[in-house]
């Protein structure tokens, strides 16, 4: 079977026989499949719940699933625009980028432009601005990142010597993302160690790497809150029992002051981050021991404290909350093959930030990377 056919199936086999009448946003992620890269799209109801609502190539070309690290060792392989209208999607097997109009119900394919790098696996917008991050130092070139600006017609225009350097040819990055006021561009570097930042000059181009070590080991996923607060997830390179958090504050020149350092949840693999939408929370997905941690935030300082951990089905990778920020999805692709990939859902309990679980979706594609949510 094609893999149109076999993305069509899953459609299919996903959708209820009845449509909800509820339906407040959607859920995305990409298939990554290197034969065709493509987007699941799921509907999402003011329960939380998801239904299939269609699979839309790119155009582009996927690596596949693989260890270790579930393919692409990356976060961020997805990105809305600020006003939800515009998402962006790497295809690392082609080396380009793709832009897709939201659609009340689904998504229509606007551009393809080459990221000017080796194998994308992260992309940020801020505005007008769209970054990407080119890990090629995987594949014998090196990492970079390139910057563009879009159009409000979704058109891509690659900025002209945004190419900027990291640390190194060869970092094994993670991510990239804008702090909030668009000043600074953060990017990890799971194995050399470090955090790059760059300062964004008016023109969109930028300044730097500024190379900063991880006061932790294996910065993975990061997220930026409440203005100028970074949480970076530490790994430690999947050691037991040594997962943590650690926090520090953006200063607009790019550098970092150190705020929390290593918050251990005595869980392992921590890879993926995202923080509540009023700040107070952060939640990091433990691949390895597959629960989800969540981690309490002094929204003054970013002093960081970890509260409790939550079982997660099948190693949890990407994490992203709902708009409204009531429910949170964990995709897992589960290439260990012990049960179906698919994306488990938690209700948010307000106001202590808690998690319920709630039914989720399978029978995804293995090689399923990257997730976002509206």
């Amino acid at each position: 079977m094609g893999v149109g056919l076999s993305l069509l199936a899953l459609t299919l086999s996903l959708t209820p026989l009845s449509a909800k009448l509820d339906l407040v946003g959607a859920l995305y992620t990409m298939s990554n499949d290197p034969n065709g890269n493509a987007v699941l799209v799921f509907d999402r109801a003011a329960d939380g719940s998801l239904t299939a609502a269609g699979t839309f190539s790119t155009g582009g070309l996927g690596t596949g699933g693989r260890e270790p690290d579930f393919g692409l060792a990356n976060a961020g392989a997805l990105a809305l625009s600020e006003n939800g209208s515009l998402l962006f999607v790497v295809n690392p097997g082609s080396d380009d980028i793709s832009v897709f109009a939201v659609k009340k119900r689904g998504l229509e394919l606007l551009d393809r432009q080459s990221t000017s790098g080796k194998q994308p696996i992260s992309v940020t917008v801020k505005g007008n601005l769209v970054y990407v991050l080119n890990a090629g130092g995987n594949v014998g070139a090196s990492d970079n990142i390139n910057g563009f600006v879009v159009s409000p017609q979704g058109k891509l225009m690659q900025l002209s010597e945004s190419t900027r350097p990291l640390s190194a040819d060869v970092t094994h990055p993670a991510q990239i993302g804008f702090s909030p006021d668009g000043k600074v561009l953060i990017a990890t570097e799971r194995v050399a160690n470090n955090i790059d930042t760059y300062t964004v000059v008016t023109d969109g181009r930028t300044t730097g790497p500024k190379v900063i070590p991880s006061d932790a080991q294996s910065p993975f996923g990061f997220y930026v809150s409440n203005g100028n607060q970074l949480f970076i997830s530490d790994d430690f390179n999947d050691q037991l029992g040594a997962a943590a958090l650690s926090s520090y504050l953006i200063a607009d020149d790019g550098s970092l002051q150190l705020v929390s350092s290593a918050v251990r949840a005595n869980e392992s693999g921590a890879c993926w981050v995202v923080v509540s939408h009023d700040g107070q929370f952060a939640y990091v997905a433990n691949t390895v021991s597959s629960t989800v941690s969540q981690y309490g935030i002094n929204t003054k300082n970013a002093i960081l404290s970890c509260v409790q951990s939550f079982p997660s089905f099948a190693s949890p990778t990407d994490l992203d909350l709902s708009r409204d920020g009531r429910f949170l999805y964990g995709l897992n692709p589960d290439q260990n093959g012990q049960t179906s990939p698919g994306i488990n859902v938690f209700r948010v309990n307000l106001p202590d930030g808690t998690l319920a679980p709630l039914p989720g979706v399978s029978g995804l594609p293995a090689s399923v990377d990257g997730l976002v949510a509206r």
